[in-house]
């Protein structure tokens, strides 16, 4: 954002600082005063009637000399004009406002020039004027002439500035000095006309140039910032290749106006450079002022240029590097969660020294294939330092992705070093195991080896007493542990197999102490009793005997408590706490499930309390939060993560640039039902009279769901080219969704369908002829006052209303689905109004004027798909083309009407298919040929009532208006001018055709109140906040079943019938 927000301001610097550079280039050039420039006029200036040869007053005057010239008479007055504008636009503005001084060379010359000349100058003169020298006639009587002229003609030429009339160059130049005159006039100023042209012109065309320039660069600067930058590495290498390319052409161009602006300065300084004793004019220091001054307006254009590339190229830049950081990134990242995963499978702890030294081994391996990764990452990360310290623009986006390649580093590296340290304790408490096992059966063959015989004598006694003491002190040269010590030391790593062989290596180890402890005890009676000796029994050395703990009044996690008063072991067996956790966790859950219960027998029959009004009100508000949250899951789940930088690689281009077509506007749905309709909809939990006028009341704001499905066909499009991409996945796992995205974008659909549903039953209820039982009376068990009849009238009407926006809004969706199919429609075609209906018919046009057919022989007719709107009626051309569903219709605009503009009328016998749509001029005429009879009366109604309706209204209007008219009147009623549009419009027999009803009853209204109104079968509990198995091929499903017909309004039929959409009675 940062980026883009430093490149718009550099192109503001840019767009700001070339302005300026073209406004002071008009200002040196005074094109804001002088528009013309010296090609325009090229032909008037080297005819040399007047020049501007740089000579200069005594207060710095410019002087203008009119020389011989003998056409001046000859002169336009345009062109006279036009070089008097360009040479009093040429000095410095501080000049001209000093004023001009004219010098007229008329020696050679009649009385009749000068009169000639000093009259353009009074009438045509642009500038200021100071002093005007004449340098009269110089034959006796044209100066004679030019004597009296003068002082006759003085007040005609109304000249405000003095005229002094001049006998010869010697009195000139008493006023002005010789080095300000040209040789001509007696001085020494050198002026070479030509080169004088030369010298302008090209000084214009290259300041010409200098503006073209600058505005070209104004143009590719503008060009260069609104470029969206490619999400891919080739792309963007290619757009910093192609935009260098083009900013070295421009850097060249602007090089070459560099080096022809410096030849062109070197040329006008020419004679000064190649004679030092000679001294450039005023003309000609102007011109290399003006030089300069337009050379540093190129070189401001240049630097300005240059600022902006830089700041420009450093966005490629920063954005090449952005994208190669991300995807070695990518990369990187999907090798270390390759490891990690690896890692994380590598769970075993063994069984055995040899098994966790070949563990320890593969531990080992995959340290060292991780070395690799971890280094690229290491790099990468400190790639990503050095962007971040040369101040990256994308900062905020490089330095999370540091962070999390040094946290999975990190990880990986104290995930190893913590595998290590529970293998290595894993090794010692296996040989601690395995010494403990040896240590074991060393004691075992010691007792076995004690011959009893040799026990009978004391000194007997105290070798084998001496035997087992020195064994029971090997115990501390092992290292052997107490059970409680090992159970504290090994505890962490302590798996359930691990668990079950240390607990049968401690019940030996503790077994065989206590061996060892009754041995003790025996041969210590023994010698203390000394009694007679047995025949003593050797048992095999080879033998284990196998003894039984007599106390296990307290079980250990590891092993039975050794049995010594100096350590008491007092640990809690593991499996018996986790028995008593599982058990009071199983109570816990009964006490939870028992008062869910009856919670729930406690809402149901709270909910038996409830009247069947209030309990579909109440399935209303439940199935409203849930469809709340299924929305609010999809804005959460699946539109919000778009934003996050570490998804954006599983987000294609194309879901990226059309992810707002895809949802359509959800967020609009979620939020109007969230802030707004469910709070309104909680408010009829109390009083069910105002959920209608809900309804009503938001008329206006449900039209959110016609924006919606009008979308809906593009969304699918989206849909069905995207749905593979991982993104969709990705979040479909994580809300733990059971079915696509596009299953939950069906959801608004199936929401209309349940508040038609409610509406009805609602009206079902609220019906005149239905019945409602106080339930209070009920409880009471008395019924005296029996069933009490209910007739709400208002509140009946309100609901009636309420349906009809509900279905209405249903049937405008669905319309709003099929016309998002056709092609080409122009932008104003929502001046037509609603969409009512649409449908296939053979169409024959004909021109009444000629009685032929258009582009047809006279009895083939065209395919159209036509649209009836509330004010109009569209032709669309039908054309079937294969899609992914198999080949499906498609249609193209191809002509609308307005209704004001026609005439209906059924056609004769043999033709009950057919009806004639005629313009009103006559000039065409439309025959429309319907699939079925009852089609072609569905249609033909429906259009005679709006033709109707439009007459009334301009009646009404126009009554209006005569009414308007005779109360600001004289009193003198005036009949207004009415033309009989009905004939026009249709004739009386159809009008009575299209006021009549079923089987020849009177219209019925639009509406017959109760249960009458369209249903939509076979659709369950749709709606209701949960989704559906399956959803039909169709984006706004809901609309494709067939209701049953009803008076004053007409169900509609199947896709294609023709009689989709009918708002009014239709003829059977």
């Amino acid at each position: 954002m940062l980026l883009w927000l430093k490149e718009d301001m550099a192109l503001q610097e840019l767009t700001r600082r070339l302005a300026t550079v073209i406004t002071h280039v008009d200002e040196i050039m005074q094109q804001e005063v002088r528009p013309l420039v010296a090609v325009d006029i090229m032909e008037q200036l080297h005819r040399q009637f007047a020049i501007l040869s740089g000579g200069r007053g005594e207060d710095g005057a410019p002087i203008i000399t009119f020389p011989e010239f003998a056409g001046f008479q000859h002169v336009s007055d345009e062109d006279f004009l036009n070089v008097m504008t360009y040479l009093t636009s040429i000095p410095s503005a501080e000049a001209a406002s000093i004023g001009f001084i004219i010098v007229i060379d008329r020696r050679r010359d009649k009385w009749s020039s000068v009169k000639a000349s000093l009259t353009r100058i009074a009438v045509a003169f642009p500038g200021n004027l100071q002093l005007i020298f004449i340098l009269r006639p110089s034959r006796f009587i044209q100066r004679a002439f030019t004597d009296i002229g003068i002082k006759y003609y003085r007040g005609e030429f109304k000249m405000k500035v003095p005229i002094i009339m001049l006998s010869s160059v010697s009195d000139l130049h008493g006023y002005i000095e010789k080095s300000q005159l040209t040789q001509e006039l007696g001085g020494t100023l050198e002026y070479h006309h030509s080169r004088w042209i030369n010298h302008r012109t090209a000084i214009e065309n290259f300041a010409l140039t200098l503006k073209t320039t600058a505005q070209m660069l104004q143009t590719f600067g503008a060009c260069l910032a609104t470029t969206e930058l490619p999400r891919g590495m080739p792309s963007t290498e290619d757009l910093l290749m192609s935009h260098t390319r083009q900013q070295d052409k421009m850097q060249d161009e602007l090089k070459l106006l560099t080096k022809q602006g410096a030849t062109l300065l070197s040329c006008i300084q020419e004679p000064a450079t190649k004679n030092p004793t000679s001294r450039l004019n005023l003309n000609e220091l102007e011109n290399v002022a003006t030089m300069e001054r337009l050379l540093v307006q190129l070189d401001e254009t240049e630097r300005a240029f240059s600022e902006f590339w830089s700041e420009h190229h450093l966005k490629l830049s920063q954005s090449l590097q952005l994208q190669r950081f991300e995807h070695k990134f990518c990369k990187v990242k999907l090798a270390l969660d390759d490891l990690l995963e690896e890692q994380a499978e590598f769970t075993g702890l063994g069984d055995s020294v040899m098994h966790v030294e070949q563990l320890l081994k593969e531990h080992k391996t995959l340290e060292e294939k991780g070395q690799e990764p971890l280094e690229k990452a290491q790099q990468l990360a400190v790639v990503g330092d050095q962007l971040i310290q040369s101040h990256h623009d994308a900062v905020d986006s490089i330095r999370p992705r540091c962070v999390e390649l040094r946290h999975l580093c990190d990880d990986f590296i104290n995930e190893n070093k913590k595998k290590h340290d529970i293998l290595g304790k894993s090794l010692e408490l296996h040989r601690q195991l395995e010494k403990v096992s040896q240590w074991c059966e060393a004691g075992i063959y010691l007792l076995a080896s004690q011959a009893v015989d040799k026990c009978q004598s004391r000194e007997g006694v105290d070798i084998a007493l001496n035997d087992i003491e020195t064994f029971l002190g090997t115990a501390k040269e092992y290292q052997l542990l107490s059970p409680k010590e090992f159970y504290n030391q090994f505890e962490l790593i302590l798996t359930l197999d691990v668990k079950a062989k240390a607990q049968k290596v401690l019940q030996k180890l503790s077994d065989v102490q206590e061996i060892f402890h009754r041995r003790q005890v025996s041969l210590m009676k023994l010698a203390a009793k000394q009694t007679r000796p047995v025949q003593p029994v050797a048992p095999h050395p080879e033998s284990s005997p196998k003894w039984v703990s007599p106390k296990t009044s307290q079980p250990c996690a590891l092993a039975p408590p050794q049995r010594t008063s100096e350590a008491p072991y007092t640990e809690t067996d593991l499996n018996s706490l986790e028995k008593e956790d599982d058990e009071t966790k199983f109570e816990v859950k009964n006490e939870e499930i028992l008062e869910s219960s009856h919670d729930e027998l406690e809402q149901l029959a709270s909910h038996e309390d409830l009247s069947p009004s209030r309990r579909i009100i109440r399935d209303l508000l439940e199935t409203e939060e849930i469809y709340i949250k299924e929305i609010k899951s999809i804005i959460d789940g699946y539109i919000t993560p778009m934003d996050f930088i570490w998804l954006k690689h599983l987000i294609p281009d194309v879901l990226q640039n059309n992810k707002d077509f895809l949802f359509g506007n959800i967020r609009e749905l979620y939020e109007f039902h969230n802030r707004t309709f469910l709070k309104e909809l909680e408010k009829c939990a109390e009083n069910p009279e105002l959920l209608a006028h809900c309804f009503l009341k938001r008329k206006e704001d449900l039209q959110i769901y016609f924006k919606y499905h009008k979308n809906l066909p593009r969304a699918r499009a989206i849909w069905e080219e995207c749905q593979g991409c991982a993104y969709f996945g990705v979040c479909q796992r994580q809300l733990d969704h059971n079915f696509p995205l596009f299953k939950y974008l069906g959801e608004p659909s199936q929401r209309l369908i349940k508040y038609q549903m409610l509406l009805k039953g609602l009206l079902d209820f609220e019906s005149p002829e239905d019945l409602e039982t106080d339930s209070r009376d009920l409880q009471g068990g008395s019924a005296k006052n029996g069933p009490k009849e209910t007739n709400h009238s208002a509140f009946s009407a309100e609901l009636q209303q309420a349906l009809v926006v509900v279905e209405d809004l249903i049937k405008s969706c669905e319309l709003a689905v099929d016309l998002a199919a056709v092609t080409g429609c122009p932008d104003d075609i929502g001046k037509l109004g609603k969409l009512l209906m649409h449908g296939p018919f053979n169409v024959w046009t004909i021109h009444k004027d000629r009685y032929k057919m258009k582009d047809f022989i006279r009895f083939k007719p065209s395919q159209r798909q036509i649209y009836l709107f509330e004010r109009g009626i569209v032709f669309c051309k039908i054309r079937i083309e294969p899609s992914d569903q198999g080949l499906s219709p498609h249609y193209s605009f191809k002509k609308s009407m307005k209704l004001v503009t026609l005439s209906i009328r059924q056609l004769g016998r043999g033709s009950n298919k057919k009806f004639e749509i005629a313009s009103r001029n006559g000039l065409e005429k439309y025959i429309l040929q319907a699939a079925s009879k009852e089609i072609r009366d569905c249609w033909f109604s429906e259009i005679s009532k709006l033709l109707m309706e439009q007459q009334n209204n301009k009646k009404g209007q126009e009554k209006l208006q005569v009414e308007a008219s005779i109360s600001k009147g004289d009193g003198v009623e005036r009949a207004p001018r009415i033309e009989n549009t009905g004939r026009a419009t249709i004739s009386k027999e159809d009008a009575f055709s299209s006021t009549r009803g079923i089987k020849g009853q009177q219209a019925a209204p639009r509406r017959a109140p109760g249960r009458q109104a369209r249903s939509f079968p076979g659709r369950g509990s749709a709606g209701d906040g949960r989704m559906p198995a399956d959803l039909p091929g169709s984006e706004l499903s809901l609309l494709q079943a067939a209701p049953a017909p009803q008076l004053g309004r007409a169900a509609p039929g199947p896709r294609g019938s023709g009689c989709r959409a009918h708002r009014g009675p239709c003829p059977p």
